[in-house]
């Protein structure tokens, strides 16, 4: 079995290759894989960790076209089922030359919407170290909800790590439904990774304190990150210690697509705990990977190799020890 395990819906993505043209007059478009959890996988992976990936994915070709890529990034696929009744998720996206690019998505009645919980018993967890949740999953179908519960549950019961990053989206039932369940399914995570802007949206303040305050209300939770963008994260942990880790300044030039940087982030975390780094290092970890990310324009092609995390922090000069 493999050292992280994370679950979510792969979407194949038409990305633009025409620079700031819209979704509506764009008319060039290629072929790549996105999702958040994904990404947080093929980053890992591509750090030198073992991951299985838990989803289900059309028997059509997006959702073949899926399954071989995830093993090209040599992400395990043993729990990634083909649906024949339904079709595989898809998004369209802007190309951008700075900021956030425009996407949109054909996601209703997915295949992953139907991935039921009869897989979570099946799911080998012997050897896994740390779990990546996210608050995609659980908001794209009442299945899909029931089932990041069920393996939720089995994750702490197994008491196997957990982080948890809201990654809001609108694919909710209700607002209020998205803020009580996010907010709840946050608590059965050790580790809690919100941007300022979704603790604003789910706790009301955009204070990073006080939104650490309110996670670590959390029935396991012991650490809060709030993502304070080009300025680093603040850490606040369960004694009642907290800091701030500095960002790694890009320069704007630089900036090519801030898509897949949340992921890095939590991917930087992840694998230096992995590596038995404290989680000052691993949140600075997580920084680096983030800054490295939007100065590409995919969504994961930032992600780095072992040699060029260290390469990069050779260039800032600073150390992970």
């Amino acid at each position: 079995m493999s050292e992280v395990i994370t679950i979510g819906e792969p979407l194949v993505t038409f990305a633009s290759e025409e620079p700031d043209v819209s979704l509506v007059d764009a008319l060039e478009w290629h072929k790549i894989m996105g999702g958040a959890e994904l990404n947080v996988a093929i980053g890992v992976k591509r750090l030198g960790h073992s991951v299985q990936y838990i989803s289900r994915v059309g028997e059509d070709p997006f959702g073949k076209f899926v399954k071989k890529t995830i093993a090209s990034h040599k992400v395990g696929t043993d729990y990634v089922s083909y649906d024949s009744k339904h079709w595989t998720g898809h998004q369209i996206k802007q190309r951008v030359t700075k900021g956030d690019p425009q996407t949109f998505n054909y996601r209703k009645n997915s295949a992953a919407c139907y991935l039921t919980k009869d897989i979570i018993s099946k799911i080998d967890l012997s050897d896994v170290r740390i779990a990546h949740m996210s608050g995609i999953f659980p908001s794209i179908s009442d299945t899909a909800e029931e089932t990041f519960r069920a393996l939720f549950k089995r994750l702490n019961d197994a008491n196997i790590l957990t982080t948890y990053d809201p990654n809001i989206r609108d694919t909710w039932k209700s607002h209020e439904y998205m803020v009580k369940t996010e907010n709840e399914l946050a608590g059965y995570a050790d580790i809690v990774m919100p941007g300022v802007n979704e603790g604003k949206i789910l706790t009301g303040s955009d204070d990073p304190e006080k939104i650490a305050d309110f996670f670590l209300k959390g029935k396991r939770t012991k650490t809060v990150i709030v993502k304070i963008g080009s300025k680093g994260a603040f850490v606040k942990n369960e004694d009642g210690t907290k800091y701030i880790v500095d960002g790694f300044k890009v320069a704007p030039q630089n900036i090519v697509d801030t898509v897949g940087a949340g992921d890095g982030f939590a991917l930087g975390v992840i694998t230096a705990l992995l590596e038995g780094k404290n989680m000052k290092s691993a949140v600075m970890r997580g920084n680096a990977v983030g800054a490295l990310q939007i100065q590409t324009p995919g969504d994961n092609d930032g992600y780095p190799t072992p040699e060029k995390l260290k390469e990069f922090y050779q260039e800032e000069g600073v150390s992970e020890d």
